[in-house]
Formats: C-alpha cells, sequence, structure tokens
C-alpha cells in the first residue's frame, strides 16, 4: 500500500512541506535539495537490510550486493576528495566527529577548535557537547580587527596549548581556510590536523574551494548541504589512517550501518563527479558574492565584510534587531533564514546579533548573480520594517514569484 493509502496524517504533512520547500526562498546554508535519484535510493529496499561490520567482513549472512554498495560508495568518495582512504558509514556530522575523536585521542585529551561565537561548531569543543564534556577543549578565535583567522595567533595558541588534536573547518565562517598553515602549525606542535568540511565539501569537490586532503590527518564531512546528498556523513584520511578511522567508526561509536543512506550517497558522489557538478559549485559561490556586495550596497553590515564561500553573514547590531528577531520576519515573508552568532557577540546563542544565509538551496534551483538582487533587496526591507505585516505579506506574494520561476522536481 501507498503511503498516501496507510498513513494519510503523514502524507498530508509531507504534501505541505514540499508545497513549503518549493513556495519559499531556502537560504539556511546547511540546507539544499537532493535529486530525485538520491531521495530514491534513500527510500530503496537496503532500508530492509542490516550489514553490521565492513564490506566482505559482516556479522550478518546475505550481505553480498549491499557489500557492492558500500565498496561503490567508497570508491567514488576517493576518487571524488582525493584521498586514500573513506569510510561512508557515520550518520551525521556529529557522529563522524566523534568517531575521528576517538580514532585520536583517548578520553580526557586537550584539542583546539573555533569558539562557537567566531564560526565553529557545538561538536568543535561546545561544553554542552560531548566533546567539550569528555576532551579537554580549548578554543581559538577570529581577528577582532578583521574577523578573519589569524594563523599566527593561532600557532601561538597551539604552542602554549600542545593539543593533540587541532579542528580547522567550520559552521559559520565566510572566508578561504588557509589548510596548509595548519599543517604546519600541528606539524610544529605534534597534533592531529582533523578538518571538518561538512559545509564546504561540495565546494571542494566542485573545484571551487580548496581541500584540505594534502594536508589533513582526518577529513570529516556530512554529504548534504553543498554536497547536495542525503542526509548522512563520511570521513577520510591517508591510506595509512584507515585502520583507526575505521575502528573509531565501528565498533568504536557506531553498530549497524544505513545502508540505503550509504547508497544514496554513493548516488550523490556520483553526481559531483560529473561536470555540471563544478558549474553549480561555482554558481554557489558567484551567487554568495552578489549577495554579499547587494546586502553591503543596501546598508548590512557583513562579517569580514566579505565572503569567499557559500555562506554570508550578517551583523544586525547597526540595525537594532536581533538574530531571532529577523530570522522570524524574514520567514513570515517566506524567507528561510536561521539566526547565528558573530565573533565577540553580546548576545545569547538563542537570540544572536547575528544572521546566517546560504546560497546552495537557490543555486541548485537554477538562480544566478542577478536574482540575487532581488533576494537582498527583500531582505534588507522586512529587515528595515520587521512588523509591518502588509509589507510582509507582499515580499511572501514576490517570492513565490521568483520561486515559480525557479520550480523544485
Amino acid at each position: 500500500m501507498s503511503l498516501k493509502q496507510t498513513d494519510n496524517e503523514i502524507y498530508g504533512l509531507l504534501e505541505k512541506e514540499f508545497q513549503y520547500q518549493r513556495n519559499t526562498l531556502r537560504l539556511i546554508a546547511s540546507e539544499n535539495y537532493a535529486s530525485k535519484a538520491v531521495m530514491e535510493a534513500t527510500g530503496s529496499v537496503l532500508t530492509n537490510k542490516y550489514a553490521e561490520g565492513y564490506p566482505n567482513k559482516r556479522y550478518y549472512a546475505g550481505n553480498q550486493y549491499v557489500d557492492q554498495v558500500e565498496i561503490t560508495a567508497i570508491e567514488r568518495a576517493r576518487k571524488l576528495f582525493r584521498v586514500g582512504h573513506a569510510n561512508v558509514q557515520p550518520h551525521s556530522g556529529s557522529s563522524a566527529n566523534i568517531a575521528a575523536f576517538f580514532s585520536f585521542l583517548e578520553v580526557g585529551d586537550k584539542f583546539m577548535g573555533l569558539d562557537l561565537p567566531h564560526g565553529g561548531h557545538l561538536s568543535h569543543g561546545s561544553p554542552v557537547n560531548f566533546s567539550g564534556k569528555w576532551f579537554n577543549a580549548v578554543s581559538y578565535g577570529v581577528s577582532k580587527e578583521t574577523e578573519a583567522l589569524d594563523y599566527d595567533e593561532i600557532r601561538k595558541r597551539a604552542i602554549q596549548e600542545k593539543p593533540k588534536l587541532i579542528i580547522c573547518g567550520y559552521t559559520a565562517y565566510p572566508l578561504l581556510i588557509d589548510f596548509k598553515a595548519f599543517r604546519e602549525i600541528c606539524d610544529e606542535v605534534g597534533a592531529v590536523m582533523m578538518a571538518d568540511i561538512s559545509h564546504i565539501a561540495g565546494l571542494i569537490a566542485g573545484e571551487a574551494y580548496p581541500s584540505p586532503a594534502p594536508y589533513a590527518d582526518v577529513i570529516t564531512t556530512t554529504t548534504h548541504k553543498t554536497l547536495r546528498g542525503p542526509r548522512g556523513a563520511i570521513i577520510m584520511g591517508p591510506e595509512e589512517n584507515a585502520k583507526k578511522i575505521n575502528k573509531g567508526v565501528f565498533p568504536g561509536t557506531q553498530g549497524g550501518p544505513l545502508e540505503n543512506v550509504i547508497a544514496a550517497k554513493a548516488v550523490c558522489f556520483h553526481e559531483a563527479m560529473q561536470p555540471e557538478f563544478r558549474v553549480y559549485a561555482a554558481q554557489v559561490v558567484k551567487n554568495a558574492k552578489a549577495l554579499a556586495e547587494e546586502l553591503a550596497a543596501r546598508g548590512l553590515r557583513l562579517v569580514s565584510g566579505r565572503t569567499e564561500s557559500h555562506l554570508v553573514l550578517v551583523d544586525l547590531t547597526p540595525k537594532g534587531i536581533t538574530g531571532k528577531g529577523a530570522q522570524m520576519a524574514l520567514e513570515e515573508s517566506g524567507i528561510i533564514t536561521n539566526r547565528n552568532t558573530i565573533p565577540f557577540d553580546t548576545r545569547s546563542p538563542f537570540i544572536t546579533s547575528g544572521l546566517r544565509l546560504g546560497t546552495a538551496a537557490v543555486t541548485t534551483r537554477g538562480m544566478k548573480e542577478s536574482d540575487m538582487e532581488e533576494i537582498a533587496s527583500g531582505i534588507v526591507k522586512v529587515l528595515e520594517s520587521p512588523n509591518d505585516s502588509e509589507l510582509k505579506l507582499r515580499t511572501r506574494k514576490e517570492v513565490e514569484e521568483l520561486c515559480n520561476r525557479f520550480p523544485v522536481y
């Protein structure tokens, strides 16, 4: 029986969500639209399988085709990211990071990550997260003057703290990362170099952003976001770290892998190896730069003054509106964003002084630089009059008209 016949309530909610995704501007930097092929694989018969272990070394029988699927996903990941080893089993970015920690650290060991308000992730050392509870987390930040990474200061911090592992790769940092500089710092203090490329993986795969592969000891990434695959993750590194990484995933932190999602990851990697994906990745960056320029021209202050990636971080302090207030007003206008802390933020993470915008999803829909001007205009109008109900209604209609020009699926 179909979903509609079996559970009309859930079917109805999914249909509403589809219409919502179709008729709103999705500017959340961590979201995208997966292809029909990716979604088909995610909902495939592999949902029925249990395959604890690794290809050709399972703890269950009947996995000959499952093994072929997972081996294909591994080979494609290695080729796409130019790495010696890839493990495609992690369920999420955070679970990949847990596995990386357990591959290279002991509980209580010291590591360094970017401070959360400066653009880091919860799993990079936040005291409320496993990374801050089970390990000795010390942080580095961006320069107060430039709001960019200061590699000399990071080096000094590393020499002072002597961490066993240093994380680079972030969740709200709009500029390029100098992975070679991090390798040099790690070598100087004897630390493992871990790159979390969850946000920029699609840009790296599409050659629109530098890769950490020549430098990092371990690389983690989600497979959605800019990579445009299913919700999930992978963990990679040089061949000499393969055994260590695999043990960190299974049996270290996970049991049975989600082979249906692994099949979807394989599809995603195949899509990312096509020439049109490089065109998409380049356009994501072009759109982000165009959006940033248009927002700045209309009076919004950008953290670090620009972007070199897929995301734009806006400081709303001069506008006298909080990140939460801006997010709510824009959502009512059909523009979906997320509030975000900014460097040296004085507000709580629930309220924030910033707004994070990303261009991956609208680029997937086919939008270009000229459309970013229209989007920026709508954002600024709403932020200047966040309590104007009529304005928000007009903006929502304009958003729907724009979305209708770029249909999803």
